[in-house]
């Protein structure tokens, strides 16, 4: 596996006051209630990728003011720092990172630059940039994927050059040009896809990728189903069934990044799509990391209770923690972790309930 992160630190950011030194593993399924806080940990991994790049002080301004990630807000939370450990590779990596507010309110960094280093040690930083390049590796290597619009207007819905099949854009906006690289390239993957789809929509036969008539540099996500040689466009399959297509080519690509985080990916999804996407999540963290956030009883009933991390707010603050096993052991043979969540035995659930 390329560079994975191990453990990280994060405080003053938006719900989360402070997680300290959090593991986390190849499988990492976050459960909790509306507004416990995993939106807001899934989006640190955006704030992490702006932190990776050189321009970080120009990109800083497109989070908002202080006032908006603080924790509380920046009357009441001075600085927000993140600490965050890579293993892989030949040595790991570790980036330390603390942001403040000027007077008028903005994000700028302190001290001004970031700091990055080889190995466990907590000496000296290198000088960021100095690293051969081993930010840009790990940035690359960090991927946000977003499904959840699959309006008329979506990108999945629309032409796309068929020269943009490097990787699977985060949005999928790019889907049909790199199903024809992976079918060209990589057919046993492209495969492997397609009979995941065909699990979970049992009418559905094969994609039609193909150049456009109009403009042979475009394509788009076309299709058929069993029995027909009509081909459908993307706007004639369900919302579920294409963020299903989204999701299984982004865990079943050839060269995954090292760390595919996905929110809600429940959504739209029938419970025999659920338990695939589930299987899908598995087979996928035995080669990347994988970080789901989920609200899906269901969803969570197909893992296996060391790869839950509950999520809820107590006192204000989002807290983070993994299932006890041994107190897991008298009811795990009884019922799923599905059920367990929803009787309110692994907690997680909204303050009020």
């Amino acid at each position: 596996m390329a560079q994975a992160i191990s453990r990280l630190t994060i405080k003053g950011y938006k719900s989360i006051r402070s997680l300290e030194d959090f593991e986390l593993r190849n499988l990492n399924i976050l459960i909790g209630p509306n507004g416990g806080g995993k939106s807001n940990f899934v989006s640190f991994f955006e704030l992490l990728e702006v932190m990776l790049s050189e321009d970080l002080e120009k990109q800083l301004p497109k989070f908002g003011t202080a006032t908006r990630i603080f924790y509380m807000g920046s009357k009441f939370t001075k600085t927000c720092e993140f600490k965050v450990h890579f293993t892989g590779g030949v040595t790991g990596f570790n980036l330390s990172i603390c942001l403040t507010a000027n007077s008028e309110d903005e994000l700028i960094l302190n001290p001004k630059r970031p700091g990055m280093f080889r190995g466990e040690t907590t000496g000296a930083y290198d000088d960021w940039g100095c690293l051969d390049g081993a930010q840009k590796d790990i940035q690359k290597g960090i991927e946000l994927y977003h499904f959840h619009d699959t309006s008329t207007f979506a990108g999945v819905k629309k032409y796309c050059s068929i020269r943009d099949y490097e990787y699977l854009r985060v949005d999928a906006s790019n889907l049909a040009a790199f199903l024809w690289y992976l079918k060209k390239k990589h057919e046993k993957e492209y495969q492997r896809i397609r009979e995941a789809v065909q699990l979970a929509a049992p009418f559905f036969d094969d994609f039609v990728l193909r150049e456009s008539i109009k403009n042979p540099d475009e394509t788009l996500l076309e299709w058929r189903q069993k029995g027909e040689d009509y081909y459908f466009h993307p706007s004639q399959i369900s919302d579920g069934t294409l963020r299903f297509i989204c999701l299984a080519t982004a865990l079943l690509q050839p060269n995954p990044p090292s760390t595919i985080i996905v929110d809600e990916p429940e959504l739209g999804l029938h419970p025999l799509a659920l338990a695939l996407l589930a299987e899908l999540i598995e087979k996928s963290s035995l080669k990347t990391q994988v970080i789901v956030a989920t609200q899906s009883a269901s969803l969570i009933s197909h893992f296996d209770p060391k790869d839950i991390i509950v999520v809820e707010r107590k006192n204000g603050e989002s807290v983070f923690r993994r299932l006890p096993q041994e107190k897991l052991k008298q009811w795990i043979d009884d019922y799923s972790l599905g059920e367990l969540w929803e009787m309110n035995l692994l907690e997680g659930r909204p303050e009020n309930e």
